[in-house]
């Protein structure tokens, strides 16, 4: 993967770019042009969702790189979710080929189940985020490990070439790692200075799962619906992470990525705007020290900015 930048490898062998575009909130035309924006800025790792509704424009812009030669199949990882309306065994598999259809692809590099929640099938997402009924209503109680063994049967067919969860707290993956035949590979969490979840992060390193972080410039554009309602700090104004951007050089949002790489930890910086798509990849020049690393550490106000609070009735609430 020329050009990816620092790679882990996976418990299932396979090599992942620690730095990736992440594409949540980006719409049609603007995801479009924000990965081939990427791919020519040397990213090799482009992560989607079925429920973000742009597979099919990340698998559009992958194929037209392809197309172009800048990039080979293999040279790209791409990564999508199992949203959790699909968490019963049965449609698994359907959520799967729904997913590879819209991408045009034969394989995703890495499938996840979105969230240990599920929600009774064939329901709107729209209903789930913005509900205009009783929320318990439409609550699934399957059980993930249910789930987990028919994404098992994926990697089997080498449909998903490797997969993991996302938004796991450490029981449940503890639970899961107890009942696996295939463990996890990654857990996508939401990460960042003001939530450092160093205990998940211990666990997760432990267990050789390597976690992803979300939201690590601090959701600044993040839907209502996540919101606490209450002013909430702007992580990349804070003053010890400005301090230390100054002291390199570089901006707030760099020193943010950087902080995960220096941990071994992915992290999917979200944009469309081209300039920084770049920015966002120019880190590769730098490291933290150790200090400033500690430093970031100590801001941690266990701030969750993407915590859905909605479903907290939920049997399988993960926060």
């Amino acid at each position: 993967m020329a050009g990816a930048g620092p790679t882990a490898v996976l418990s299932s062998g396979k090599k992942m770019p620690l730095l990736g575009l992440g594409t949540w909130q980006s719409t049609s035309e603007q995801v479009i042009n924000a990965v081939k924006t990427a791919i020519d800025a040397g990213y090799r790792h482009i992560d989607t969702a079925w429920v973000y509704g742009n597979e099919k424009d990340v698998g559009q812009a992958i194929k037209e790189k392809i197309a172009e030669g800048k990039i080979k199949r293999e040279d790209v990882f791409v990564t999508t979710k199992l949203f959790v309306t699909f968490l019963q065994p049965e449609h698994v598999r359907e959520a799967m080929m729904q997913s590879l259809g819209s991408l045009g692809l034969d394989y995703v590099d890495l499938y996840l189940i979105h969230n240990p929640q599920g929600f009774k099938y064939g329901t709107n997402p729209r209903e789930i985020f913005m509900p205009t009924g009783n929320i318990e209503d439409i609550f699934d109680e399957v059980d993930y490990v249910e789930t987990w063994k028919a994404m098992e049967s994926l990697a089997d067919e080498g449909l998903a070439k490797s997969i993991g969860v996302s938004n796991f707290n450490t029981q449940q993956l503890e639970r899961l790692l107890q009942n696996c035949r295939i463990k996890p590979a990654v857990n996508q969490v939401e990460l960042h200075p003001y939530l450092a979840q160093p205990e998940l992060v211990d666990f997760c390193k432990r267990n050789d799962i390597l976690v992803t972080a979300f939201s690590a410039l601090g959701a600044p554009a993040r839907p209502k619906v996540f919101s606490s309602g209450d002013e909430e700090p702007v992580l990349m104004e804070d003053p010890s992470v400005v301090a230390i951007a100054k002291k390199y050089g570089k901006s707030a949002a760099q020193v943010l990525l950087r902080y995960h790489l220096d941990r071994g930890v992915s992290v999917i910086p979200k944009s469309v705007t081209p300039s920084r798509i770049q920015a966002n990849f120019d880190v590769m020049d730098f490291s933290l020290s150790k200090e400033d690393l500690t430093s970031l550490g100590q801001l941690d106000r266990k701030l969750r900015l993407v915590g859905a609070k909605l479903f907290v009735k939920h049997k399988y609430y993960p926060y």
